[in-house]
């Protein structure tokens, strides 16, 4: 424990210094004016005379309430204990008070040193403080105290030096018990850091011990250097509330707390301290390991928790049942804060939960940085458009038969600040969960549009290619892509012929309502739709007749199927069962009267192949990476496909 004290409050205010608590026995007896401080003044040979109290007015009669004989009586039976100390240090006169405060005799207590007597010298600072209002300062001492009295229990008191007038030679040292006082304030405090459903440490009362067990001086002064931390949360407590009433689920989260602490308790037999059980808030509870010694300590905590809250609960004859998930974090206290380990423990929480609930999940910072990723993306797609971060690249779209490019596949990548170029599988997702995908997808359509126009008027001897874009199907639902496409086309002046849109299999089987309208509508203004990825989805074949698609776009695993040999020249082996399904596919596709496309092409052999089946056209690696817009122009210029 440990006490405060206050410096000389001169005029010119000085800081009050911080002491620390000590214990001291004042039934012992030492010489007078001696005392254990850093340089005690020297010690009187005899205590010297009482210097007079404060007397009143001169010309007060004898007898008179002001009188010398008053002041002295006023002080002898003053509830508070005083005592008056000369410039030495040594005691003068005490009253009684004093002597019953500190439980000795009032005789044995003139003569002695007040720093002794009180506990003055246990610090440096104070020591001096005091020094200087003996030495005849004009301020004032006051400082907080913790005495041992001879019946053995502690005493807290306040205590306080006054300079009296400088003719006295004097200083006056108060004496208060305060020990009631710190009683009603312990008790307070505890209501303050205590949950009053569970008992347990609320979340003030956490944070601030895992604060004190984060800093420097905590783990540098021997333990383990380590922290560990469970975050639990219950599974399905808010449907307890909700059926049976927020009195049962007080006695359940009762309940709960009893078993948490019962498994600290187990956890904490073989160690200095059990771990620290705290209820955060609502029905989330953390366990803290200050000084753990691995993770292995701290998962096992976690399964024993897990363990102990399966077992039903019987509250008043109500018997229920409940899981729990558990995020668990273990690092080096060293350079972690509290903040930083709460935010890694909610986290890991949230990927038990996501998982499947009832179980423990360890903090993994892999994992945390691709979620970090995720969000720091995800929180500046929108601005990105407008801030002309994303660009756009061609892939080559080759006829089979006479090896020709009829069109290119506009591929989207963001030129990220922080990231660097990110292909649109790290940022697509994102862009459909968020709704910004309505805005970039039009920015990509415009800009392909834009393009394969721009190449119209550049190379006007060469066939005109068409641009496949591809559409996510939320640019359906939630713009109106029909009135978005016409304009577009309107303002460039591309043939709607020459644009497709791709959308991918499981976005277009099972069409239905305004989807099935605005392809409909499309196709109807001469749009090409092609189905993306087919053969990975639904597969539903007799949605083909229904849908106004053109081409069929097979999924780039069935074509590495066909690969004789790897793009190094080494062998490969094929399977047959890929070449029967895709062949079937493209023959049932041109009796629909669709051309059929092949993604992932990479060999000659594959492209032989597929050719020989009839395959209409190839995209992949054998023709061309996906380039930007001036080696497609050169593509035009040369008639050839020399990318690859």
């Amino acid at each position: 424990m440990s006490g405060t004290s206050e410096g000389p409050a001169t005029a010119g205010d000085l800081a009050r210094p911080t002491v620390t608590e000590r214990h001291v026995d004042t039934s012992s007896r030492v010489p007078a004016g001696s005392s254990p401080g850093p340089s005690a003044p020297p010690a009187a040979c005899a205590p010297p005379a009482a210097p007079a109290l404060p007397a009143g007015p001169a010309d007060a009669p004898a007898g008179d309430a002001a009188s010398p004989r008053a002041f002295q009586a006023a002080f002898a039976t003053a509830p508070l204990a005083m005592a008056v100390v000369d410039r030495e240090g040594t005691v003068v006169t005490a009253n009684a008070s004093l002597a019953v405060l500190l439980g000795v005799e009032a005789a044995a207590i003139a003569g002695r040193s007040a720093s002794d007597l009180v506990d003055l010298a246990s610090d440096a600072r104070t020591w001096q403080a005091y020094r200087e209002v003996l030495g005849g300062g004009q301020g004032r001492l006051r400082c907080t105290r913790r005495l041992k009295h001879p019946d053995g229990h502690s005493l807290w008191v306040q205590i306080t030096v006054t300079p009296l007038p400088p003719q006295e030679q004097a200083v006056l040292v108060s004496v208060a018990d305060i020990g009631p006082r710190r009683e009603l304030q312990a008790r307070l405090r505890h209501l303050q850091m205590h949950d009053p459903v569970t008992r347990l440490p609320n979340r003030t009362l956490f944070f601030e011990r895992l604060t004190a067990a984060l800093e420097a001086e905590a783990h540098e002064e021997g333990g383990t250097g380590r922290i560990g931390l469970c975050y639990l949360d219950l599974d399905g407590f808010k449907a307890v509330n909700d059926t049976l009433g927020h009195r049962v689920g007080d006695r359940l989260l009762a309940a709960v707390a009893e078993r948490l602490t019962r498994c600290a308790d187990e956890a904490g037999q073989a160690r200095a301290a059990a771990p620290l059980v705290a209820r955060l808030g609502g029905d989330e509870f953390a366990l803290l390991v200050e000084d753990s010694t691995g993770t292995e300590q701290v998962a096992d905590l976690a399964q024993a928790v897990l363990t102990a809250l399966r077992a039903p609960f019987d509250l008043s004859g109500q018997r229920l049942s409940l899981s729990a998930s558990i995020g668990v974090v273990e690092r080096r206290a060293a350079g972690t804060s509290a903040t930083g380990l709460m935010q890694a423990a909610d986290t890991t929480l949230y990927w038990a939960k996501a998982d499947g609930k009832g179980r423990w999940t360890l903090f993994d910072p892999e994992r945390n940085a691709h979620r970090m990723t995720r969000q720091a993306l995800s929180s500046t797609l929108r601005a990105a458009v407008d801030r002309g971060e994303f660009a756009l690249e061609y892939q080559p779209l080759v006829g089979m038969e006479d090896g020709g490019v009829h069109g290119v596949e506009a591929l989207v990548r963001w030129n990220h600040p922080r990231f660097g170029m990110l292909t649109p599988n790290r940022f697509i997702g994102l862009a459909e969960e968020d709704g910004s995908i309505v805005q970039l997808g039009r920015w990509v359509l415009a800009t392909a549009c834009r393009q394969a126009r721009r190449w119209q008027l550049d190379h006007p001897d060469a066939p005109p290619l068409f641009v496949s874009v591809n559409v996510a199907v939320r640019q359906v639902w939630d713009s109106d892509l029909v009135a978005d496409v016409a304009e577009i086309l309107a303002e460039t002046r591309l043939a709607p012929h020459l644009l497709q849109l791709e959308l991918t299999e499981s976005a277009v089987m099972g069409s239905a309502g305004r989807p099935l309208q605005a392809l409909q509508a499309l196709s109807d203004m001469g749009v090409r739709i092609a189905i993306d990825d087919f053969g990975t989805g639904y597969s539903n074949l007799a949605y083909l007749s229904r849908l106004p698609v053109s081409v069929l776009k097979l999924d780039g695993s069935f074509v590495r199927g066909f690969q004789y040999e790897n793009a190094d020249g080494t062998s490969a082996h094929p399977n047959p069962a890929d070449e029967v399904i895709v062949e079937a596919l493209i023959q049932l596709a041109h009796r629909l009267g669709l051309t059929v496309t092949a993604e992932c092409v990479e060999t000659a052999s594959q492209a032989s192949r597929l050719r020989g089946i009839g395959c209409d056209t190839g995209q992949g690696w054998l023709y061309s990476r996906p380039v930007a817009p001036h080696l497609i122009a050169e593509l035009l210029t040369s008639g050839a496909c020399p990318l690859a």
